[in-house]
């Protein structure tokens, strides 16, 4: 009996002893669960960019994602975080920030109007860079808005004499074409330079007939607005027709700043008459004041013809012997900033920095403007080596930044009172908050998402010299960018 009890007390000890050992076995593997859980994004996008990268379109690229968490700033994810790479459109989030910053989202261009006392034929116009005057965006920017807003603010007296208009660029760089713009890009609308005066974006549509059949000449049909048909005069159409679905496939090429030499080369689709592209305007100066005058030509009936513009280098402004006829206000910075984004357009990034340097320090260069940007964030704490830029939009390929510089700035904005603003301007790519950008060779993505489970990370991923198609990439890149939902 003694020996039996014995054996039970042992049974106990024994049965004690692989309970203790299950639970500590127990423990240990949720401690393990535990670690594999809280590693789970950074292995997943270990994984998926491992993969990534052995794709046969990044066989001769160079890759970089830069991940952290939006509210611990913790990394997520780090590969090639300081190789700077050309960020294309993905630049235009620093230089909103940048102008948030700057300018205040309240800020406004305005446009003056005024006419000399001693001599009624005259208007002088003091333009500040707006890159919305004309813009069919807004309905007091239009160009129809604009000048039925001066022939009511006209003096009626002054209205039927106007002939000459001046236009001020004192203060401003007459060279619109940032470094490294390439001529492909110049002649097309995405190219348009910035201007202390600019109009209607700086653009203006061509409408082509193409023929039957392929390779088909096309012929140009005509321009808007009306004004723009001298610009198509100069034109010699090199294009052919494609086959159908074919798309635009047109480009204008074009010398800055001359009105000859102009050509469009390229396709369009077969069976159109009607196919609009858009081209550049170099001298919005001169479009401006031609649809000015004639507008008056109309409400008055003088010959519109026999007027004049001249853009002149000084100041034209005497207020003391200048009446002020009109002045227009832009849309609010936050405004500009939503379809500068939402819509990508150069333009206005080009005015923004040179308006940078003009607000700073009275002169508006470009780059004096990417000195302005570079300062204001070495003085944020960023190496300033990370924002090697040369424009305002990431248009030219000359473009270097890191994406560790973008995800510091995306996330420096996430603490401003105007961030819902500049949250509010980024589009909708792939169920997540990003802008994008491309240009030859280079794609890129950056910006914010919130995860299924709350999380919200903060991200900057850049492709540079890729092969194959633009939408087979950017399809491999969203498989990589979904492991953070």
């Amino acid at each position: 009996m003694a020996k039996f009890g014995e054996l039970n007390v042992q049974c106990s000890m024994i049965s004690m002893q692989f309970s203790i050992k299950k639970i500590v076995i127990a423990f240990y593997f949720s401690l393990l669960t535990f670690d594999f859980f809280g590693q789970t994004i950074t292995q997943k996008l270990q994984k998926a960019f491992t993969t990534f990268e052995k794709d046969s379109q990044l066989k001769h690229a160079i890759s970089s994602l830069y991940v952290i968490d939006a509210n611990t700033g913790q990394v997520v994810f780090n590969k090639n975080s300081q190789v700077g790479l050309a960020p294309a459109s993905t630049q235009k989030t620093i230089t909103s920030i940048t102008a948030f910053e700057l300018l205040g989202k309240d800020y406004r261009y305005k446009t003056g109007f005024y006419s000399p006392r001693t001599d009624v034929t005259r208007l002088n116009v003091m333009p500040s860079g707006d890159p919305t005057f004309g813009s069919w965006r807004w309905r007091w920017t239009s160009t129809d808005s604009i000048i039925n807003s001066l022939i009511v603010s006209f003096n009626k007296s002054v209205i039927g004499q106007v002939r000459k208009i001046f236009i001020d660029n004192s203060g401003w760089d007459y060279e619109n074409i940032p470094d490294g713009w390439i001529w492909q890009d110049i002649g097309n609308y995405y190219g348009a330079g910035a201007h202390k005066l600019n109009y209607r974006e700086n653009q203006y549509d061509i409408i082509l007939k193409s023929g039957n059949d392929l390779d088909d000449s096309v012929r140009i049909v005509r321009s808007i607005p009306d004004e723009s048909k001298i610009l198509i005069n100069k034109l010699e159409p090199k294009l052919i027709s494609a086959k159908k679905g074919s798309g635009d496939n047109a480009y204008v090429y074009l010398p800055p700043d001359k009105f000859d030499n102009y050509k469009i080369r390229g396709t369009i689709p077969v069976n159109e008459n009607n196919f609009s592209i858009s081209a550049s305007i170099t001298n919005p100066e001169w479009v401006f004041s031609v649809s000015l005058l004639s507008r008056l030509q109309k409400e008055k009936g003088f010959d519109g013809g026999r007027g004049s513009y001249e853009v002149l280098n000084k100041s034209l402004i005497d207020k003391s012997n200048s009446d002020l006829v009109y002045t227009h206000y832009s849309p609010s910075l936050d405004s500009i900033i939503y379809w500068f984004n939402k819509k990508s357009i150069n333009l206005y990034g080009e005015a923004l920095i040179k308006t940078f340097a003009y607000e700073k320090n009275g002169f508006g260069s470009t780059d004096s403007g990417v000195v302005v940007v570079k300062k204001f964030w070495k003085e944020k704490g960023m190496d300033e080596d990370e924002l090697n830029i040369v424009d305002g939009s990431g248009l030219s390929p000359l473009n270097r930044v890191t994406t560790h510089a973008q995800v510091a700035i995306l996330k420096y904005a996430k603490t401003k009172s105007w961030f819902p603003y500049f949250y509010n301007s980024l589009p909708e790519y792939n169920g997540m908050k990003i802008k994008s950008g491309t240009i030859r060779g280079v794609k890129g993505f950056c910006g914010y998402h919130r995860a299924k489970n709350g999380k919200e990370y903060i991200f900057s991923f850049l492709v540079n010299n890729y092969n194959g198609s633009s939408s087979a990439l950017v399809n491999k890149m969203y498989k990589v960018l979904d492991t953070l939902k």
